[in-house]
């Protein structure tokens, strides 16, 4: 019997996987047919998706609150939009003589430099804070985060870098294999809208996040995350280098918002500095702890539920309001971030390690015929 069991767990995972994959494959095309701004949410929900998988590295397998971690994002948005859009060619002339017809990198080569600068970056805020904890950890990240976005907003004098709070436009759109994703094309006599492109080409790679997090988790350096998360002094007893640890929890979870980043300058044509404020940071951190720390389906789970959230509201708030009321009482925005500090309230009370929380390893669920009550009750002991 136990045998039987262990051969039909794989073909369990395989159809669960299968069926998931059935199920990311149509729901754009459902979602489609109530308007491409329903697709254009989903894809922005797997950009969330890969960053709150990041931030979980940092927040929720190694214990280390950051509240700067937009910044990781905003570097790799503005690592590709310099190198794939005519800024730097416009405004120095010596990149124009060597580069004339303009800096034209593909995304490929791209998403490596961005996640490396934001793995560099990671260290370089990891470093001074190794000793820090708590509060004070808070505090420093968030000042790194706005050091970071402020940075950006002044860059354009006297060398114009980034061009300040005017932003870079004319970024150019994601090729693969010749296909522009920025246009609509045709596959088997069936219009595929450029939104849709670049919804499956996000929903890979957030499947692929997914993936290096599940193996980060069930490793020896995701056990030594959570052995510092548990008790950070047992685990230096323990033979543990913290130091080298936690560096290691700050660049891995800054290279996830570099790609993240890299991959939303592709889809918008457009970066500005607004776009990476502290309360990015805040609603990431608000996935992951809706979802379940530390838990990587619980992520996902908050993520795409706290992503999709304006989209749903934007077609709710005001009808609802207005039949209700006659009239806008409250501005979706405004409600959206109401709704979220509820929902944050209400988990904090009611379900404090999230909505689908990790689970608790050595717990006994239930007494099994080969297993007694007693033995049972004194394994809870």
């Amino acid at each position: 019997m136990p045998e039987a069991a262990s051969a039909r767990r794989p073909a369990r995972a395989f159809a669960g996987a299968a069926a998931v994959a059935v199920a990311l494959a149509l729901l754009p095309i459902l979602a489609g047919a109530m308007g491409d701004a329903w697709v254009r949410g989903l894809c922005f929900a797997a950009l969330y998706v890969m960053l709150a998988l990041g931030l979980n590295i940092v927040v929720g397998f190694a214990g280390l609150l950051d509240l700067g971690y937009i910044a990781f994002y905003a570097v790799g948005a503005y690592v590709y939009a310099l190198l794939a859009s005519p800024h730097l060619t416009e405004h120095f002339p010596a990149l124009a003589r060597a580069f004339p017809g303009g800096l034209h990198m593909p995304i490929w080569a791209v998403l490596p430099l961005g996640a490396g600068l934001a793995a560099a970056f990671g260290i370089l805020l990891g470093a001074p804070v190794l000793k820090l904890r708590g509060d004070y950890l808070a505090i420093v990240t968030l000042g790194f985060g706005e050091i970071i976005r402020i940075f950006l907003n002044n860059l354009n004098a006297p060398l114009n870098f980034t061009n300040g709070p005017a932003g870079i436009t004319l970024i150019e759109p994601v090729h693969i294999a010749g296909l522009d994703l920025s246009h609509s094309t045709t596959v088997l006599g069936l219009r595929v809208s450029s939104v849709l492109m670049y919804y499956y080409l996000l929903v890979a790679l957030a499947v692929l996040a997914i993936v290096v997090c599940l193996r980060l988790q069930d490793s020896r350096l995701g056990r030594a995350w959570m052995a510092i998360r548990e008790d950070e002094i047992a685990a230096r007893t323990m033979g543990i280098n913290v130091r080298n640890v936690k560096l290691l929890a700050f660049s891995l979870g800054a290279s996830f918002g570099g790609i993240a980043g890299g991959m939303f300058a592709a889809f918008q044509g457009f970066v500005s500095p607004e776009s990476f404020s502290l309360m990015e940071s805040i609603i990431v951190l608000s996935m992951i702890v809706l979802g379940g720390l530390g838990h990587v389906p619980g992520v996902v789970l908050g993520a795409v539920m706290l992503a999709m959230l304006p989209e749903a509201l934007r077609h709710t708030a005001v009808p609802v309001q207005q039949w209700l009321f006659g009239r806008v009482v409250i501005d979706a925005e405004v409600l959206r971030m109401l709704l979220y500090g509820l929902a944050t309230v209400g988990i904090m009370l009611y379900r404090p390690r999230g909505l689908w929380p990790a689970p608790r390893h050595g717990v006994v669920a239930a007494v099994t015929p080969d297993r007694p009550a007693a033995a049972a009750g004194a394994s809870h002991g």
